[in-house]
C-alpha cells in the first residue's frame, strides 16, 4: 500500500514542486519551511522554530538572520517575556505565501475537474485522514522542549534541517519534501557541526 500510494503521488508532489519553484528566487527551501511554520505559530520563538524545523539553534538563529535581511520575518520583544523573541511574518512573506498557495490551488483545480466526483470525495476524505494521523504521530514523537534537536547542518545547504524531519510536512511546512539555498558566493567554513559565514559575506536569503 506504501509503495502504491507512492507511486500514485508523484503527480501530486510534482505540483507542490512546480508552485515552490515560483518562489525560488526569493528564498530558499528551507526558509519558505520557516515562513510557513511561523505563519501556521505566529509569535514563535526561535526554540520552538528550531524544534518545528529539527534545526539547530545555531543554524535557525542563522535562517532567520536571513530572512530578515530579506525583509521576510520580523523580531519583536516577547509579549510576556521581553528578553524573548518572537517571530513574525512581513507583509511581504505573507504575499509569497499567498502567491504559492494561489498557484499550487490553481494547477490542483484543472486535475480535480477531470475527475470524477466520487474520486474527489474520496479523495479529499482519504487526505483528511491521512492528515490528522500524520499529525497524531507526529506529536507523540516530538522531542521534549529543552531536547537539542537535529544532528547537524546537512552538507550543501546551511538552511536545510539535520535528522528525522528533513521532509516537507502537509501545509505549514508541512507541503512536500524541497530543496523550499552569501550573496556573494564566497567559500563557507564549517566549525564542528555547525557552518559559519565569511564575515564579509552578509545574511540574505538564499537561492534553491
Amino acid at each position: 500500500m506504501a509503495a502504491a500510494l507512492d507511486a500514485a503521488a508523484a503527480a501530486l508532489l510534482g505540483i507542490w514542486e512546480s508552485a515552490r519553484e515560483g518562489t525560488a528566487n526569493r528564498v530558499s527551501g528551507a526558509q519558505l519551511r520557516a515562513v510557513m511554520v511561523v505563519e501556521q505559530h505566529d509569535g514563535i520563538n526561535l526554540r520552538r522554530l528550531a524544534t518545528q524545523l529539527d534545526m539547530l539553534l545555531s543554524s535557525a538563529s542563522r535562517l532567520c538572520d536571513r530572512l530578515v535581511a530579506a525583509g521576510m520575518l520580523e523580531r519583536e520583544p516577547g509579549r510576556f517575556d521581553r528578553r524573548e523573541i518572537s517571530l513574525h511574518l512581513t507583509p511581504e512573506a505573507r504575499r509569497l505565501v499567498a502567491e504559492l498557495r494561489a498557484d499550487r490551488q490553481g494547477q490542483l483545480a484543472a486535475v480535480l475537474a477531470g475527475m470524477s466526483w466520487e474520486g474527489r470525495d474520496a479523495l479529499l476524505r482519504g487526505m483528511r485522514e491521512f492528515d490528522e494521523t500524520a499529525r497524531r504521530q507526529q506529536a507523540q514523537n516530538a522531542p521534549p522542549p529543552d531536547e537539542p534537536t537535529g544532528q547537524g547542518d546537512w552538507p550543501n545547504d546551511p538552511d536545510r534541517p539535520g535528522g528525522r524531519s528533513g521532509n516537507w510536512p502537509v501545509e505549514s511546512a508541512r507541503q512536500t519534501q524541497a530543496g523550499w539555498t552569501g550573496s556573494s558566493g564566497g567559500p563557507e567554513r564549517s566549525l564542528g557541526s555547525t557552518r559559519d559565514w565569511p564575515a564579509d559575506d552578509p545574511p540574505v536569503a538564499r537561492t534553491a
